[in-house]
């Protein structure tokens, strides 16, 4: 056996572990979880002895009811066998006196006596009666021990009578009793008094046959007050309900007027051999319910009134640790804050004493904060050789008189070296309003001295810059029309006034900057009608436009300027406008020259087109006059042979005049398109382009023997261009195409040019007409492509290179696009393509052909094939 001291040394040994987890996880919490965990312990208690408490109660209370629902059980169940020995032992009387009748052993007033005797010692027995089969009364005994003639009579209408009637409690029992020749219980039926009766019927034989029945009737009521004893009843209440569950009978009399209900402990059994009656016990709790106990409430109203006081101490301190955790915060946020500022903090008392330092101080000056708490003036971080100045400044601050934009110091770090610093200073107020010392803020300006004098620097430089240029550079501000800024030459053309801005500006003086328009202006505009369009809203997105290059002629100076503007905001946060306008006077007339010297070579170019194709137009106009010469001496020699009829003659002389029409024709265009003229853009129609190039193409393609086939598709829309330039540009483009299938030497099959004109349309060049001219010459090489259109640059021996490049100008003059490609057949080239383009103003045009690379030529277009004449 273990001794007990070896009991207590085990059982702390095993507690031990669990002592130093709960310890370290105990140490492991936070003070204010530990504050929370302290607070809600004995909380938690009193909920659980209030819920123990309650727990208590209930159980007590159901083992009381458990205790009580088994009494009442027991009881009733005794009940049911009292009366049950009861009605048996009653029973066990009639079954002689029914013997006696059956044999007839007895007469009518033997049976008097005999019944009489049964019932005086049976008090529940109302009456004992003698009926023959025919339901005739023999012989009735009421329960006071006399004989009742009233009793049992048919006429009389007595419930107790079986009368014939199948609804009659008594009729059933009568008709089973004689069926069954066995006794038999009724069910309960209200007698003559409206008493609650039932009835047991014993039969009675003769000689085999039913010859009526014996009859005794028990009161209910006297049934359960002769048959329940009393010690029972004093212990519960015993009640007998018929099959409607209403109480017919019970050891306890309601009170008049109230409502029988059911008790809250009960138990129901059959009261047999009564059919349809239940015998129900009932029993009462004796000790007082959970609610109206006393003691619960008391032990309920302490719980909740410690509970209450627990909560109150938790929210307290609760709130406590919310401060406290508030103030850490703000602590150690001002802290943070003190720590992470690069503005040096210093608080002195009334006694101009160092109380406090910050880190940037002590970072600026290099002494630590132990060397300058405390301190008086002079200070350690003043300089020696200004020690008077420094002490003037602070007397000047401690008497309140501190400069509001603080005062410039030199502040001497602990290495000796000397920085610029600006210092505020401000008075250092309690939480009671009164002054107890001087707060200083310092701010290290050494950096931000440099970079003033730096921009200062700076600013002079721009302003030499501004001042040294060519190009006029103005600001004026929008709102007030007050110019601003105005450089030298500026002031130089326009002086001072704000006018000139207006006139450089034109039309977009306060409006959004747009151009590329050339704009005149004399020096008659009026500064009144410079209208502010945006003075009212936003600067910055009216800044954040850019402005594109305007040209204006000022008449007042004969001057052109190139002018741009822009939107910005001043220094003052004023919406201006700022114009740099630079004197384009000379190249806008080297660009007239050049505009003379273009035009110039475009008619050069077309005189040496018809100079290289003089032999051709010679041999064109050759054909025509021989045939005239022809027909004329024709017509001489019949004339003189006297051998033409007037018929041959007018047929001769019209042959003579179309051929004299065709060689004028000849001539006509010849003339057109060599005649100097200016450029004169006129809305003109593709077709008739194309007509008068082809026409004038044909000699040289008729004379190099080579075929053009041409494809003008319908609907094209009018282009607005002039027709001699874009005419010069096909013909040019035609007769290369041909001398380079001429000088190849190619075979008969590739010595064709195909011209097409389509609509396109393009996401980059919008809706526009592609005038393209295709041969099956040898191309061209790569870098002859690259350099084509270089002025003077040319493959031909005796060519001057200015054909190609004025195509180019023509074209892109008129808004268009040229390009030059090879054709490949795999890695072989079998032709060339030029294809240009010229911009119209209409929606995008459905084609009415595809493409060439699909084969073929389909649609509504016009189509002409020429082919040369050996």
């Amino acid at each position: 056996m273990l001794s007990r001291l070896d009991v207590q040394g085990f059982s702390r040994r095993a507690l031990n572990p669990v002592k130093r987890l709960v310890s370290a996880w105990w140490r492991r919490q936070s003070p204010s979880r530990q504050d929370r965990f302290a607070t809600l312990g004995p909380l938690l208690s009193v909920v659980l002895f209030l819920a123990a408490i309650v727990s208590a109660f209930w159980y007590l209370r159901n083992e009381e009811i458990e205790r009580e629902a088994e009494a009442v059980k027991r009881d009733t169940e005794m009940a049911q066998q009292q009366i049950r020995s009861r009605l048996i032992d009653n029973e066990d009387q009639l079954i002689p006196l029914q013997r006696d009748l059956a044999n007839r052993a007895i007469d009518n007033l033997e049976f008097t006596q005999r019944a009489m005797a049964i019932a005086r010692n049976r008090p529940e027995i109302t009456h004992i009666t003698w009926l023959n089969a025919r339901r005739e009364r023999r012989v009735s005994v009421a329960a006071i021990g006399e004989q009742a003639d009233s009793l049992m009579t048919l006429e009389g209408g007595d419930p107790s009578m079986p009368n014939g009637h199948a609804n009659s409690e008594p009729e059933r029992a009568f008709q089973a009793a004689r069926d069954r020749r066995t006794r038999v219980y009724s069910g309960a039926f209200p007698d003559a008094n409206n008493t609650t009766v039932f009835q047991i019927q014993l039969p009675l034989s003769d000689r085999g046959g039913f010859a009526g029945v014996l009859i005794a009737e028990y009161a209910v009521e006297g049934l359960l007050r002769y048959s329940v004893p009393n010690e029972l009843t004093s212990r519960h209440a015993v009640a007998v309900l018929d099959p409607r569950e209403q109480v017919v009978a019970s050891t306890v009399t309601p009170m008049p007027g109230k409502r029988v209900t059911r008790a809250p402990i009960y138990y129901e059994v059959p009261m047999a051999p009564a059919p349809g009656l239940v015998l129900r016990g009932q029993g009462y709790r004796t000790s007082i319910g959970l609610i109206s106990n006393t003691l619960f409430w008391m032990v309920m109203a302490l719980s909740v009134l410690t509970v209450w006081m627990l909560l109150g101490t938790w929210k307290h301190m609760r709130r406590r640790a919310q401060v406290q955790n508030a103030l850490a915060a703000e602590t150690n946020f001002r802290r943070a804050m003190e720590n992470s500022m690069l503005t040096g903090m210093r608080a002195m008392d009334l006694e101009t004493r160092i109380s406090y330092v910050n880190p940037a101080f002590c970072a600026m000056t290099g002494f630590a904060e132990s060397e300058l708490i405390g301190r008086k003036p002079p200070f350690p971080y003043w300089p020696p050789d200004r020690y008077e100045e420094n002490l003037r400044l602070l007397q000047q601050e401690m008497q309140g008189r501190s400069p509001a934009g603080g005062s410039e110091v030199k502040v001497m770090r602990k290495d000796g070296s000397i920085f610029d610093a600006r210092m505020y200073v401000s008075p250092l107020i309690d939480p009671k309003g009164k002054q107890n010392g001087w707060m200083t803020s310092m701010t290290n300006i050494t950096e931000a001295k440099r970079v003033r004098d730096q921009l200062s620097a700076s600013h002079e430089r721009f302003t030499t810059v501004l001042e040294g240029l060519d190009a006029a550079v103005s600001v004026l501000s929008v709102q007030q029309g007050e110019l601003l800024f105005a450089n030298r030459s500026y002031r130089l053309w326009f002086g001072a006034d704000p006018k000139g801005h207006a006139m450089l500006a034109g039309s977009q003086l306060g409006n959004a900057p747009g151009g590329g328009k050339d704009t005149a202006y004399d020096a008659s505009y009026a500064a009144d009608e410079e209208v502010d369009d945006y003075g009212g809203l936003p600067a910055q997105h009216l800044t954040e436009v850019g402005g594109d290059s305007r040209e204006v002629f000022i008449a007042q100076l004969d001057m052109w300027f190139d002018v741009r503007a822009r939107y910005l905001q001043w220094t003052d946060g004023r919406l201006a406008q700022m114009l740099i306008a630079t004197d384009i006077t000379a190249r806008r007339h080297a660009e007239a020259q050049q505009q003379q010297q273009a035009e110039k070579a475009q008619v050069t170019s077309r005189l040496i087109t018809m100079g290289e194709m003089a032999s051709s137009v010679a041999h064109e106009l050759n054909q025509p006059l021989t045939a005239i010469t022809n027909y004329c001496n024709g017509m001489v020699s019949r004339v003189r042979n006297d051998n033409i009829q007037k018929d041959d003659l007018i047929v001769a002389l019209e042959k003579t005049a179309k051929q004299a029409q065709r060689a004028g024709q000849i001539i006509h265009r010849i003339r057109a398109f060599v005649k100097k003229s200016e450029p004169q853009r006129q809305p003109a129609f593709a077709a008739s382009i194309v007509e008068d190039a082809v026409e004038l193409a044909g000699i040289e393609l008729r004379r190099r023997n080579v075929q053009i086939h041409t494809y003008v598709a319908q609907r094209l829309p009018v282009m607005r261009v002039d027709p001699i330039l874009i005419e010069q540009v096909l013909l040019n483009l035609l007769k290369n195409a041909a001398e380079a299938i001429d000088n190849a030497a190619l075979p008969p099959s590739r010595r064709h040019i195909e011209l097409r004109v389509v609509p396109k349309h393009s996401a980059e060049l919008g809706a526009n007409i592609e005038f393209s001219v295709t041969d099956m010459g040898p191309g061209l090489p790569v870098e002859v492509i690259e350099r084509m259109y270089e002025a003077f640059f040319s493959t031909k021996a005796d060519g001057l290179g200015i054909g190609l490049g004025l195509c180019r100008s023509i074209i892109e003059s008129h808004q268009g696009r040229i390009r030059a490609e090879n054709l490949y057949n795999g890695p072989s080239i079998v032709g060339c393509r030029f294809a240009f383009t010229i911009p119209v103003d209409i929606p995008r045009p459905e084609p009415q052909l595809t493409s060439l690379d699909k084969g073929g030529e389909t649609g509504t277009g016009t189509a002409h094939n020429t082919a040369a004449t050996p």
